[in-house]
């Protein structure tokens, strides 16, 4: 797609088969363009050009082809669209403008049949079609992840408060620990030097002296390995505890997935077909309103004058003979299918026939999308269940597997102890049957000797698991203010995400009203005050729950001739009047979702309704907003525009 940047160069398009048009090569120029010419002269087929090469597929191939293209050129890039009929359906492919034509469809290409236009004409739902490009699930989603994420870090930060408490005590123990140390360490030392004072000269007892310091030797290193046993056991115990309230929560949470045997992927095809439907019902319902707003037109107009002529090609005047007209107290009119004459009140009944059909259609619509949005859900929740269930599985297999090993360890270690303290229990009687008096004193002293420096030993070891801890915390509130930045960040985030539905909603009625203002003001419809879009809050259904969604609602304020003024309905504006609310709509939507920086085209179709002179100021206001407007006129509406604009009356 092109970077948002204004059009500098000229444009070319080459078309061929699009439409009406068999082949055409037209150069159009940066700012207004204006198509001019008779009806019929192919200047719709040319905009349908100009929104296939830039992507839209509302574009249609010459009914006597199989095969069109069309190749659009600017900044020196240039944009290739190819049309192919295929068992009776068009296909469209090539290298278009955009790869997602949906803002464009809705706000930049205003043919007849625009979307935005006909929701005005046919008071549709407003506040739908300007949401519509917001994906809202996906926002949602957005804001579940910020949500668990802002849960972690609030999580986090309370745990480093907690640290943060914790680390003055653990440094005071560390202070204890010491002195003990030391305190143990002098112990040691003392009785060592006791040891050394002790006569033991002669050989015999010197050999004694080294039985007894090998027996307390071999004693310490067993009860040191005994200590070691035990604290291996200990650990492999508490872990082993730990995974199994483990295992027993997985479980639990297995057990509490909704385990249902249906499909996602059918469900998948269920909303496929679903949507396929509510696609042929939008179509029959534009039909139908079409069909409506024709006959009600040819209505007011009491019938239709039927032209039997034949247009002359070579002077391109258009003539025709009238061959009947309506009496002006008649209360027959001239049918424009057959050319009888039909008592209106038939029609009328027609015509509300039609009216009912349509509104049963727009209601099978809205049932259609109701189990669309539930059949959405239901096939994400399931989708997340599967995925949760896979989670749970996998890591309650590698709990399970962990369980068995750390129990084959708890085995092998409970086997182990029970070795140790039996040659502990050896060793000590050993020890013990070193009773002379002669050597009491130096037996007594190797004990207390022996039970001190294991007892050091646990306190350099705790030394040490008090020293890791302090490292550990300091490391962790040195992370507090990385975390609250953070933390910030996804504040900001949730609020704007959260909010981002309202502002659009906010802007699209500011965009609307203000420019509906100008727009009265400048093309002086003197009987209509003003027209404006109120948003207010509304209870719907969506799916099987009520929720609170918002609404807009057009109204329209006129001034009687005797300075009283009063609300009026869409139904009773004028063709000119609501074309020109219909045009402004889409223009607040194009301003609200900044359509100018994806597509730098806008286009404007069927604007005979509206006076040549409103239809100049109108496109002199839309121009201020628009890299390249494209414009299709009649002849003697188009000679109310500037002399400045580009003008192309061959196509």
């Amino acid at each position: 797609m092109s970077s948002p940047e204004s059009v500098t160069s000229s444009i070319t398009v080459q078309a061929k088969n699009i439409g009406g048009i068999d082949s055409t090569d037209v150069l159009l120029q940066p700012g207004v363009n204006v198509l001019t010419g008779r009806n019929a002269t192919n200047r719709t087929s040319f905009l349908q050009t100009i929104m296939a090469a830039l992507g839209s597929r509302r574009s249609s191939l010459k009914g006597d082809a199989d095969a069109g293209h069309v190749e659009l050129s600017f900044d020196d890039e240039q944009y290739t669209r190819y049309l192919e009929r295929r068992n009776g359906e068009v296909v469209f492919d090539g290298d278009p403008y955009l790869e997602d034509p949906e803002l464009a469809d809705l706000f930049a290409f205003l043919l007849e049949s625009n979307e935005a236009r006909r929701a005005v004409r046919g008071s549709e739902d407003l506040r739908e079609l300007i949401m519509r490009p917001i994906d809202t699930d996906e926002i949602e989603a957005e804001i579940s992840m910020l949500e668990a994420e802002k849960r972690d870090l609030d999580d986090r930060l309370e745990q480093l408060s907690r640290l943060g408490t914790e680390l003055p005590d653990v440094e005071d123990r560390r202070v204890t620990l010491e002195d003990e140390i030391d305190a143990t360490a002098e112990q040691i030392a003392d009785l060592e030097a006791e040891l050394e004072e002790f006569d033991l000269d002669i050989d015999a007892s010197r050999d004694r002296k080294e039985e007894i310091e090998s027996a307390f030797a071999d004693l310490q290193e067993a009860r040191t390995e005994l200590e070691s046993i035990e604290y291996d056991l200990e650990t492999e115990r508490e872990s082993y505890a730990e995974l199994e309230r483990e295992r027993d929560e997985l479980e639990t949470e297995l057990e509490a997935v909704d385990d249902e045997h249906e499909s996602p992927d059918r469900l998948e095809g269920q909303i496929q077909e679903l949507r396929a439907r509510k696609r042929s019902l939008d179509t029959t319902v534009s039909e139908l309103q079409s069909v409506v707003r024709f006959n009600e037109d040819r209505l007011a107009d009491d019938g239709f004058a039927l032209d039997l002529g034949a247009s002359d090609a070579s002077d391109g005047e258009e003539d025709g003979a009238i061959t009947e007209q309506l009496l002006a107290d008649s209360t027959d009119v001239v049918c424009w299918t057959c050319g009888s004459q039909v008592d209106r009140e038939r029609i009328d009944s027609t015509l509300e026939q039609l009216r009912s059909l349509r509104q049963a259609k727009l209601e099978e619509r809205s049932d259609l999308q109701e189990q669309i949005d539930d059949l959405a859900a239901r096939r994400k929740e399931l989708r997340q269940q599967t995925e949760k269930r896979g989670e749970l599985e996998t890591r309650l297999s590698s709990v399970e597997d962990e369980l068995e090993r750390r129990s084959q360890r708890i085995d092998e270690l409970e086997t182990s102890l029970e070795e140790q303290r039996a040659r502990v229990d050896d060793l000590e009687s050993h020890a013990d049957a070193f009773d002379d008096a002669a050597y009491s004193d130096v037996i007594d002293t190797h004990r207390e000797l022996n039970r001190l420096e294991l007892e050091l030993e646990d306190l350099e070891a705790e030394r040490e698991e008090v020293d890791n801890r302090i490292d550990e915390i300091e490391a962790k509130i040195e992370e507090r203010g990385d975390l609250e930045e953070r933390r910030e960040t996804v504040d900001d985030e949730l609020i704007d995400l959260r909010t981002r539905v309202d502002r659009i909603e906010e802007n699209a009625v500011d965009a609307f009203n203000d420019h509906m203002s100008s727009i009265l003001s400048i093309l002086e419809y003197r009987n209509i005050d003003r027209i404006w879009i109120e948003r207010r809050e509304k209870t719907v259904r969506e799916g099987r729950r009520k929720v609170t969604r918002s609404a807009f609602d057009l109204h329209i304020v006129r001034t009687t001739e005797a300075g009283s003024t009063y609300e009026d309905t869409v139904d009773h504006l004028s063709e000119s009047e609501r074309e020109v609310t219909g045009l402004v709509f889409a223009l607040a939507g194009y301003l609200v979702h900044d359509v100018h920086e994806i597509v730098p085209f806008m286009l404007l179709d069927s604007l005979e309704a509206i006076d040549s002179n409103r239809i100049g100021d109108l496109v002199d206001y839309f121009e201020e907003y628009v890299d390249c407007l494209v414009v299709a006129l009649l002849r003697e509406d188009a000679e109310a525009l500037s002399d400045t604009y580009t003008y192309v009356r061959e196509i």
